[in-house]
């Protein structure tokens, strides 16, 4: 990061400027908006614009400073139409106390005032400014203060304060709601320096994939292995050790186990009685009188 003029108290840890660079904040895209010249440092030569880290830092300073100077929190509706930036808006409102419109924006919530879903805040966070182009027109019409994250292909018109940043990645979009939200939190006073690690990881704002989290949970609720059932059977007092005394009524005991098997090797069993005992063989016919009776 190049020098700057500007009070130490503003200036970034190393873990921060690390944590920038490893979500890939600083890679934007091939396209560039006149608009967001200012923020490149330079492009690669496969026409890829590398955002200057130093702007980004800056500007979620500021963004923090605009945040923290509202006085009721529930003032601040953070926006994001994107999946990879829904559970990042969740958990910034949650630490925050902001309000959350995660998923579609339903039109007419800042200039209807009859739809269920209407709100009047005094500032605005969008995660893309062309995927929440409608809150961002909605709020131009009702003069509320917008800030986005841009990246260098996105349009800020009617934006305020753009946060350059490369807003399509998942660890990027999560990282800056991190850093804003932990921002926001040491200016109200609830952490005391940047030094101070915050009990809150940054992986807890990234996206992940519903899909994946559903195969996982699958895989450990498959059956357990007979390591795992020897033991419960053991406890439960199933004992297949040949203790056959403790068997159900019906069952063979262990005394008459060999007078069962030998009954049942020679044909001998309690079937022949049982068929001896009806009025007729099996194959017999029955006698002509019977149909009355039946």
């Amino acid at each position: 990061m190049a020098p700057s003029n500007r009070p130490s108290v503003f200036d970034p840890t190393s873990q921060d400027i690390e944590a920038l660079l490893s979500a890939q904040c600083h890679l934007g895209s091939k396209n560039l908006q006149t608009h967001m010249e200012s923020y490149v440092w330079k492009t690669r030569a496969d026409g890829v614009s590398v955002i200057n880290i130093s702007k980004t830092w800056e500007k979620i300073v500021l963004a923090a400073r605009i945040i923290a100077a509202i006085d009721n929190p529930a003032d601040v509706c953070v926006i994001s139409a994107r999946p990879y930036g829904q559970r990042a808006v969740l958990k910034f409102a949650a630490h925050t106390g902001a309000q959350a419109i995660a998923g579609r924006f339903t039109p007419g919530s800042f200039t209807n005032y009859i739809t269920r879903s209407f709100k009047e805040p005094r500032l605005i966070i969008v995660t893309d400014p062309r995927t929440d182009a409608q809150a961002i027109k909605e709020a131009s019409y009702v003069n509320i203060p917008v800030i986005a994250l841009c990246d260098t292909d996105s349009p800020t018109e009617y934006v305020d304060v753009a946060i350059p940043t490369n807003n399509k990645g998942r660890h990027a979009i999560g990282c800056v709601w991190w850093m804003l939200a932990r921002e926001v939190l040491r200016l109200r006073g609830t952490i005391y320096n940047r030094e101070t690690p915050w009990d809150v990881m940054v992986d807890l704002y990234f996206y992940r994939d519903p899909e994946a989290e559903a195969e996982e949970k699958v895989e450990e609720e498959k059956l357990p292995g007979v390591e795992e059932v020897g033991p419960e059977a053991i406890e439960s007092g199933f004992a297949p050790t040949g203790d056959w005394e403790a068997a159900p009524a019906g069952f063979p005991t262990a005394a008459g186990g060999a007078e069962w098997a030998d009954a049942t090797q020679t044909g001998q069993t309690n079937w022949d009685a049982a068929g001896a005992a009806t009025t007729g063989e099996w194959g017999a016919e029955a006698p002509k009188d019977s149909a009355a009776q039946w």
